[in-house]
């Protein structure tokens, strides 16, 4: 997809438009707009631009869509179109539009006129002045609501088990006072199986646990916090960050036909749950994955995954993206399988370049290639950087910011970067529950500090 200027047009049934979270039904908003990435962005990147609407009535309606720049005015107009929604059904419009010669504050306004109604809203963008794709800020992080591994967060994992809902809120306005704004829930489900041990799942049944009030399965993960995924978008709500939700985890690695339908019933749920929070931005695949994108069963199996999964969720929410985070080893003789998995893939956002290999590409190669593949796809590349380093015994310790910043500047060719992870890699100094500690509390001034040297 090499066009600078296109849209989509999709019509869809009505699905999971009511959220049930706490037991109280509630409507999501008749119209919505997704940009891609959010604000801040540079005018090296072409901007992505989506929006949904939602007709539940019991009649078909026509609308008149229009999105704007700055202004509800004719020469702001950056596209029109007209679209016919059936009864109960959803609708999505996407236009990709270039940043360049657009430095500066705007907003992007997307209005639905239906007879003499009309629905609006808007999502404000900064375009910054840059020489590269990226922003040489960190855009957001992961959160772990607990580490996977308690050998890697065994300085944090006993604290945040304790959290309460009012920590995690805590913890959202942290990562907001220094930019933070996109969080990826890592998991919702925590499930420790890998991929060739999916057979005891057949034979047992699902055993993980959920992170969230879940009516699918039983299982419950042993954290203080009722329910930490409703209050992380309750916060967010709040503050206009945005929200990935981790659909996982069935198990690592695992892109089968027994996981695919896993996650679209966890998706469904997820929606019906949380689809009202202004905040929901995406969708993210925790089950990851090595670079190589595994043998040919695995490879099949992956792009099969995701040829389903991400219509299935654009059905439900037309304007949310799918994003999927591998590592970036071993890429070479995986291209072709590449060119078949990215154009169902909205967002890849691989990570470990630091960590390369022995005998593999430098990570500067990697992000070169993977450039290439994502802009030959249509599909976004943002930079999961890695904000640890490892302590003798394998746990994971905030990396200082010399790194940090070495990498802003190093990989630039990322239209956004997230790093790995926020909980106990930075921890606020106003946090009354301070992760990781003096050392997270260090990165976090330290990055504060980096952000006030950028240009404005």
């Amino acid at each position: 997809m090499k066009r600078l200027l296109t849209f989509t047009i999709v019509l869809m049934g009505l699905i999971g438009g009511t959220a049930m979270a706490q037991g109280k039904p509630k409507l999501k908003p008749e119209i919505e707009l997704t940009v891609i990435p959010p604000s801040p962005v540079t005018d090296k990147i072409t901007l992505d631009i989506r929006g949904a609407l939602w007709n539940r009535t019991d009649t078909a309606r026509k609308y008149d869509v229009a999105i704007y720049l700055d202004a509800e005015k004719p020469g702001r107009k950056l596209y029109q179109v007209t679209l016919d929604v059936p009864a109960r059904s959803t609708a999505g419009v996407r236009y990709l539009w270039p940043t360049k010669g657009h430095a500066g504050h705007h907003r992007i306004l997307l209005v639905a006129s239906s007879g003499k109604n009309a629905i609006r809203t808007t999502q404000p963008l900064a375009i910054l002045a840059s020489k590269v794709r990226s922003t040489g800020r960190i855009g957001g992080a992961w959160v772990g609501i607990t580490h996977w591994s308690e050998k890697e967060g065994r300085h944090w994992n006993a604290e945040i088990k304790k959290m309460t809902d009012a920590d995690w809120r805590q913890l959202v306005r942290g990562m907001h006072r220094i930019g933070m704004n996109i969080i990826v829930i890592q998991e919702v489900f925590r499930n420790q199986v890998y991929n060739y041990e999916d057979s005891l799942i057949a034979q047992n049944g699902y055993k993980g646990r959920a992170y969230y009030p879940s009516k699918l399965f039983p299982g419950r993960m042993p954290i203080a916090a009722r329910d930490p995924i409703n209050a992380i978008l309750s916060e967010a709500d709040k503050l206009g960050m945005h929200v990935f939700l981790g659909v996982g985890m069935y198990a690592w690695f695992d892109y089968s036909p027994a996981s695919l339908a896993w996650h679209e019933k966890v998706a469904r749920e997820l929606w019906q749950f949380y689809g009202h929070h202004t905040s929901f931005y995406g969708w993210y695949i925790s089950e990851e994955g090595d670079g190589s994108l595994g043998d040919s069963t695995h490879r099949n199996q992956m792009v099969n995954f995701f040829k389903h999964f991400t219509p299935y969720v654009h059905h439900m929410a037309p304007d949310k993206p799918v994003m999927l985070a591998t590592n970036c080893y071993h890429l070479r003789g995986a291209e072709s399988t590449y060119l078949k998995l990215l154009p169902n893939v909205d967002i890849l956002c691989p990570f470990a370049f630091d960590r390369m290999p022995e005998g593999d590409e430098t990570g500067e190669q990697a992000a070169a290639l993977l450039d290439k593949l994502t802009k030959e796809t249509g599909t976004h590349l943002w930079l999961d950087m890695e904000v640890f380093v490892f302590d003798k015994e394998g746990g994971l310790i905030p990396r200082p910011i010399s790194g940090v910043s070495s990498d802003l500047h190093k990989y630039t060719n990322f239209e956004e970067i997230l790093c790995y992870q926020y909980p106990g890699l930075l921890t606020a100094p106003t946090a009354s529950v301070k992760l990781g500690g003096e050392p997270a509390v260090r990165l976090y001034l330290d990055y504060e500090k980096y952000l006030k040297g950028l240009p404005k």
